[in-house]
Parts: structure tokens; C-alpha cells; sequence
């Protein structure tokens, strides 16, 4: 469920100011002042950093001066003044005696990129990956990647990271929706970008919160940290007991695959499930699979394809101990092998899958229709269900779920920026609270994280621009004996975010036209980056022309059967996107919905509904996949999911 960026968390124990100023000298800046940084135009620019106490310290960028003192703790901070876009620049700091010079500095538009994984995830792996790579060169445009990092108390610096210009051999590891929204920023405004991207996939909100956004004193957090270090010591010592029941064996041993063997100690696992879900959390190495599967003899004779879902990260796979397949380090590919007739038999057949986890998520997972036996000239047959399931060589250890944790990331991977000056934020994010209890929540986590983050960068009204969630088929609906949705917990928490936009200088991006049913990280990445940034030039830089936003939900009238929904920003361009009207269901007194029929009347939607004589409440792609939904406004832009009422 997360880019296979894998970092080696160093530090247990954060940075103080003095273990700060120790490293490499008395005088330091954090790590985001290096060569190639982009600094913020037309804004004070402050810089700070770690002296020998009572220094005086004197930073100068193209003849503009600034000085600080250092205090007892060694901390300084000077402010330059506002400066034009522009450079190459040198910064340079003086200490003491001590000299810093960082070389090659822009003046441009600096945004943060932050969130989980569809904000981490790199072009390289975007659907646009290879057009972007083979077409990058831009030496104003930059990224500096924060690198996965984690901490009990805020540190004074990052773990690492470094400014790279886009070109062919660095621009893959950039984030695919930071880079698309740079490049569309760069292409308007023709001043230097700047991306600093500090994602972590598979991350919670509570853990880019400081104590103080969560409400928590320094005794309330300590014990809850206390709690998650007694729970976390328990499940992997109980993980340990469970593969201590199987002999260690050479990771690279094939013995595992043979046709015939005797399996009575392995033990029963879902298919398609993540390992760490089913008792194994914190695991990491190498373990087996195996399921059988029937054929007839015609179909044996045939050959067959054969799907095994997505494999985090290696596999390696046989069919009655023959090699059929093996594909490495793709997490979230697919694997469909060619079966050929020499390896099969009429009857049963035996699969077996070797799977090598270097990190986070680990086991065969993807969609179910993903696992399948096809022969020839037939259709799929399921492979899911309960497989057979052991050890080879791991180990265990509760560090790749730090990203779960209230405040860790945060201390670690946002505070050590604080109080760099931002042309504003950019967040995609939500995903891992989208659970029934979380996503109502969120709401109020959200505000307070942005007004959290506006007040350690300094700017009240910092804009913060966010995607909505795409559609996804979670499995998170509760359903009626109708199959209609009763409670949708990614719909909840999309409403819990177009609740925030109540905040000052906020913007969403809606993309439920850019979603994958059977994938949480659907491969376009540029047109999410590219609405971000046409929010941005309309709200942020003050294109009063562009398309910006989609139809949003305003207010409804009841006119006899039928409900009459009323829109911002239709300005007379509703319209269905593929022609169809659709994703809008009406419900009575008795709040339970019925599909609707819908049809635009200048800038209303009328719906009616046959079950309903006396319409209440409307809702419109309320569910977690609402691939049906087809309203857009201007230039195609998407309507946001909504209700007219909470029940």
C-alpha cells in the first residue's frame, strides 16, 4: 500500500539544541538551506540554525543583510528582507569566525507537498512516468524529498535530503503530483518552483500533529506513547513465538516448492490479504505459499494463464515444481503468468509462491480478480481464499507502523521546517483514517492540523490546497439487503474534508473521475497535480479566469415529488459527463435512499424518485467507488459528493 521508498530509521531519540549545534561544527542551518535551495519570493525570508551561544550571526543573500545573536541554547534566527524572484543567489552565513555558503539559490514559489503514499508516490511510477522522465530538464524547477523519519520529541533538524533540478536521472524519484503541479505553476508564472516533499505512505493525520493540534499536554501524550510502546513490545513478542514454531530455512532454498510435501504445520492465510493483518505484524524476509487448484484434461492439455495478485515486493512461483514466473521489487504490479501444458496434469495441481518482503506491507495482496486460473479459451477461475501459509527466514520488529503513531512524523519530518517561508501547502492524505469511526473525525483533526501548521510556518492564512479521496473499492460500505449503501466511510470523510474548505484560503481538488476501483493509487497523477495548481493560479495567484473548481453542493428546495438542488459555480455549464446523469439517490422521512432520477435544469439538478412521494434529503456519490457519479461544471471540472442532510 506504499511506494517502496524503505528508509533506515535511525534516530530513537530526537535532536536537542545542543546535539544540533554539535554536528559538524558550532554553526549549522537545517538541512532544507543546502546548495540548489529555492527560497520564497516577495515574502521576509527567515533563516536559522545552531551557533556557539552568544555569537553574533550575520547572513547575507544578493547584498540584502540580516543579523541574529545566538542564544544560551545556541539557537539563532535571522529574517532577510522580501526579494524578487530571481538567482542563481549565494547564502551566506558567518559565525564566530565560522562561514556557511550555499550556492546556486532561487527566488521563486515554494510549496510542501505532505500527505501518504498518493502524494509520495515518484513519476516513475505514475501513468505519465516515462513521458515526464524523457522530457524533464528544467533547472528551475526542484524538489527536496524529506526522508521517512520519526521522533518522540521535535528535533531541531531533518534526517536528510538534498535539492535536485528536474532532469532525466532524478525527476523518476520526484512526487508525481507535486512535480505535475510544479510544472503547471512554472509553465504560468516563469519564476523557479520549489517542491519540499515530506510524505510518508500509509500515514495517519494524528501523526503530522504536534501534541498541541491533538489536545494532548506533555503527561497525556507520554502516556499514550507509553501504551503503543507496551502494545507494540506485545504483539511482536507474540509474532515471534508464532514463526518460532518453524525451523529457520535458507531464504534462497527452493525446497519448499516441491509438487509433493508435507505441509500439516503450515498454517491457514487469507488470499488477498497483507500477512501483517493476519497475525504477523512487523514481519519482514521471506515466507511460502501454497493452494491447489483443479483442471480438466482438456484444460491441462491446453495450458492456462495464472494470475497470483500483487506481490509485496518479490516472488517467486511454481506450478507442480516447475518455475513459472518471478518478478522482483513491484509491489503493486500485478503478476499473470503463461502456464504451458508440460507443467500441468488433470486433476489436482499445486502452487507455490515464495515471497520476499524487504518492508512495510508484506504477503500476496491486490484485488481479488486479480488471483485467478484461466485456461484457455475460458474464463477466470477465483485462486482466493484460505492458502497454506510459512516461514522461512524473517525477522520482526514494529518500526515500518512509526507512521501510525500521534506526532512522530510531525516531530520529525515538518517541525525541522518550521518557520521556512511557503508559498503554501499542497495535501493528499486520508486514505488511512477513512474507517467508520475515523472518518467523521476527521473534520475536526483536519482543521486543526491546518491551523496548526499556519501558525508553526507563521502565516495565519497560508494556503492549503488538498485532493479529495478517489474513488476506491475498499470494502468499508455497510449495505442493505438491497445492496444500497447505509454507511460509506470514504464518503464521510470526503464530506469531512469539503467541511474544511469553511477554513480561509483552502482549496479541494475533486477527483472522482480519476479513480481505480481495484487500486487505492490510481496511476494519474498529472491531472491531480494539474487541478491543484489551476486552484492555485485562481485562488492563490489570481487567475480570475480558469477553471478551477467543479459544481458544489449550495441548497435544496422540495417542489412537490421532486427535490430541486441548487449549485456554486455552475455558471450555466452542468452538464454529465458521458452523457449520462447519474450517482444521485433521494430518500423520505424515513432516510432511506432510492436511486434517483436526474436531470439539469440551468444550474439545478431536479431529481425524482419513484419510492418517494415526499422527497427530504438527496445525496450524490455517497459511497466509497462512486463511479457513477457524472456531474461536472466548467471544463469537465467534477462535482463534489455531498448530502443535504446528516442522519
Amino acid at each position: 500500500m506504499t511506494p517502496r521508498i524503505v528508509p533506515a530509521i535511525l534516530a530513537w531519540i530526537a535532536l536537542s539544541p545542543a546535539a544540533f549545534a554539535a554536528q559538524g561544527g558550532a554553526l549549522e542551518l537545517p538541512l532544507v538551506f543546502s546548495d540548489g535551495v529555492v527560497l520564497q519570493r516577495d515574502r521576509p525570508l527567515p533563516v536559522w540554525g545552531q551557533a556557539r551561544p552568544g555569537c553574533e550571526v550575520r547572513v547575507e543573500l544578493d547584498g540584502q543583510r540580516a543579523s541574529a545573536t545566538a542564544g544560551a541554547d545556541g539557537r539563532w534566527e535571522a529574517t532577510l528582507p522580501a526579494h524578487a524572484a530571481g538567482g542563481p543567489y549565494v547564502l551566506a552565513v558567518e559565525a564566530c569566525g565560522e562561514r556557511r555558503r550555499i550556492a546556486d539559490v532561487l527566488l521563486g514559489e515554494v510549496w510542501l507537498a505532505s500527505g501518504q503514499s498518493n502524494m509520495e508516490w515518484p513519476v516513475a511510477q505514475a501513468l505519465h512516468g516515462g513521458e515526464d522522465i524523457a522530457g524533464a530538464g528544467d533547472p528551475q524547477l526542484r524538489h527536496f524529498k524529506v526522508p521517512r523519519s520519526w521522533a518522540e520529541t521535535p528535533r531541531g533538524q531533518l534526517e536528510g535530503g538534498q535539492w535536485q533540478a528536474a532532469a532525466p536521472e532524478t525527476v523518476g524519484a520526484f512526487s508525481a503530483v507535486g512535480y505535475a503541479f510544479a510544472r503547471e505553476l512554472r509553465r504560468t508564472l516563469q519564476v523557479p518552483v520549489g517542491i519540499i516533499d515530506s510524505t510518508w505512505g500509509g500515514s495517519s493525520i494524528e501523526a503530522w500533529m504536534s501534541a498541541g493540534m491533538l489536545g494532548l499536554d506533555t503527561a497525556g501524550l507520554e502516556a499514550k506513547l507509553r501504551e503503543r510502546r507496551a502494545a507494540e513490545a506485545r504483539a511482536e513478542e507474540a509474532v515471534r513465538q508464532r514463526v518460532a514454531t518453524w525451523e529457520p530455512v535458507d531464504p534462497a532454498s527452493e525446497a519448499f516448492a516441491a509438487d509433493a510435501l508435507d505441509t500439516r504445520d503450515w498454517q491457514p492465510i487469507q488470499v488477498p490479504a497483507a500477512w501483517e493483518t493476519q497475525g504477523y505484524d512487523g514481519m519482514n524476509g521471506v515466507a511460502w505459499y501454497r493452494t491447489t487448484f483443479e483442471l480438466s484434461e482438456a484444460e491441462a492439455a491446453a495450458g492456462i494463464v495464472l494470475g497470483v495478485g500483487q506481490i509485496d515486493d518479490t516472488d517467486t512461483t511454481w506450478v507442480n515444481g516447475h518455475l513459472v514466473g518471478s518478478t522482483a521489487n513491484a509491489y503493486n504490479k500485478p503478476r499473470v503468468y503463461q502456464v504451458p501444458a508440460g507443467v500441468l496434469r488433470a486433476g489436482r495441481n499445486t502452487l507455490a509462491v515464495r515471497v520476499q518482503d524487504d518492508g512495510g506491507g508484506g504477503g500476496i495482496m491486490g484485488a481479488p480478480a486479480e488471483i485467478f486460473v484461466q485456461p484457455q479459451g475460458g474464463a477466470p477461475r477465483a485462486l482466493g481464499g484460505p492458502w497454506l501459509f510459512r516461514t522461512a527466514q524473517v525477522s520482526v520488529s514494529m518500526l515500518d507502523d512509526k507512521n501510525q503513531v500521534d506526532t512522530v512524523l510531525y516531530n520529525a519530518m515538518l517541525h525541522p521546517l518550521q518557520p521556512y517561508a511557503l508559498a503554501g501547502v499542497i495535501w493528499y492524505q486520508g486514505e488511512t483514517n477513512a474507517s467508520p469511526e475515523g472518518a467523521y473525525r476527521y473534520r475536526d483533526q483536519f482543521r486543526g492540523l491546518i491551523e496548526g501548521w499556519r501558525a508553526g510556518f507563521r502565516t495565519p492564512q497560508l494556503p492549503f490546497l488538498w485532493v479529495q479521496l478517489a474513488p476506491f473499492h475498499s470494502g468499508g460500505d455497510r449495505l442493505d439487503a438491497r445492496g444500497r449503501v447505509l454507511e460509506s466511510p470514504w464518503a464521510t470523510l470526503r464530506e469531512s474534508q469539503s467541511a474544511t474548505l469553511a477554513l480561509p484560503a483552502t482549496g479541494q481538488a475533486v477527483i472522482t473521475d480519476v479513480g481505480d476501483t481495484h487500486d487505492i493509487h490510481p496511476r494519474d497523477k498529472r491531472t491531480v497535480g494539474q487541478r491543484l495548481a489551476r486552484i492555485a493560479l485562481h485562488k492563490v495567484y489570481g487567475d480570475r479566469d480558469i477553471a478551477w473548481t467543479g459544481p458544489v453542493y449550495r441548497s435544496a428546495e422540495v417542489r412537490g415529488r421532486e427535490l430541486v438542488l441548487h449549485f456554486d459555480h455552475a455558471d450555466g455549464a452542468l452538464a454529465a459527463r458521458g452523457g449520462a446523469l447519474g450517482g444521485f439517490e433521494l430518500a423520505g422521512a424515513d432516510g432511506r435512499f432510492h436511486p434517483a432520477q436526474a436531470r439539469i435544469e440551468g444550474d439545478t439538478v431536479v431529481l425524482r424518485a419513484s419510492a418517494v412521494s415526499r422527497p427530504v434529503s438527496a445525496r450524490y456519490g455517497w459511497s466509497d467507488d462512486p463511479q457513477e457519479a457524472s456531474l461536472v461544471g466548467r471544463d469537465g471540472l467534477p462535482a463534489s459528493p455531498f448530502r443535504t442532510a446528516e442522519w
